[in-house]
């Protein structure tokens, strides 16, 4: 299974980023970082910086077509800057349009708002957000995970790095059920 990661160019909270694309790789798939800029990322341990990370592509010129599934890591400043980059709503729309499955945990839930996707959805994220995801429609809960299937789609959320063991082992599961393309 081909995964995108999508990521901006700073800001992604690295654990976030990191412990879920080894969970995809330890189970034998395929993630690729994806990004609004080329070249390097730069990740956060919470406000610190942390590691850069080789992006493989430029979320200018992936499409959905070539994913089987995303997952959006967060972080507090990569959703605000990746919900302000016109391709990467788009990108982060057109896996609902085709019922591709999603996972997004923390604030990365931000982009999905900016989307317009998570409207009769129930939800879960960072509690900063609830209101945000409320005012777009969704229902917000607090639970370490939540799997909300609606019609072909699956969105897996998560709240924060503590977990994503949680995390990773649900939306493993549940990308599993899906068609490779």
């Amino acid at each position: 299974m081909h995964i995108a990661f999508l990521v901006a160019p700073e800001g992604v909270e690295q654990v976030e980023l990191t412990e879920p694309w080894q969970a995809a790789m330890d189970a034998g798939h395929t993630p690729r970082l994806v990004s609004t800029r080329p070249g390097r990322v730069q990740a956060f341990d919470h406000l610190d910086k942390a590691d850069t990370f080789e992006v493989d592509q430029s979320v200018a010129e992936a499409t959905a077509d070539a994913y089987d599934a995303l997952v959006l890591p967060g972080g507090v400043a990569n959703p605000d800057f990746l919900r302000m980059d016109a391709d990467a709503v788009s990108f982060a729309r057109e896996f609902f349009r085709t019922g591709k499955p999603v996972a997004a945990i923390c604030h990365a839930l931000w982009l999905l708002v900016e989307a317009d996707v998570v409207r009769g959805r129930t939800l879960t994220s960072w509690p900063s957000l609830q209101t945000d995801i409320r005012n777009a429609g969704g229902t917000w809960v607090d639970e370490r995970v939540q799997i909300c299937h609606d019609g072909p789609n699956t969105l897996v959320t998560s709240r924060k790095p503590g977990d994503l063991k949680a995390f990773g082992e649900a939306f493993l599961a549940e990308f599993a059920k899906t068609p490779q393309s």
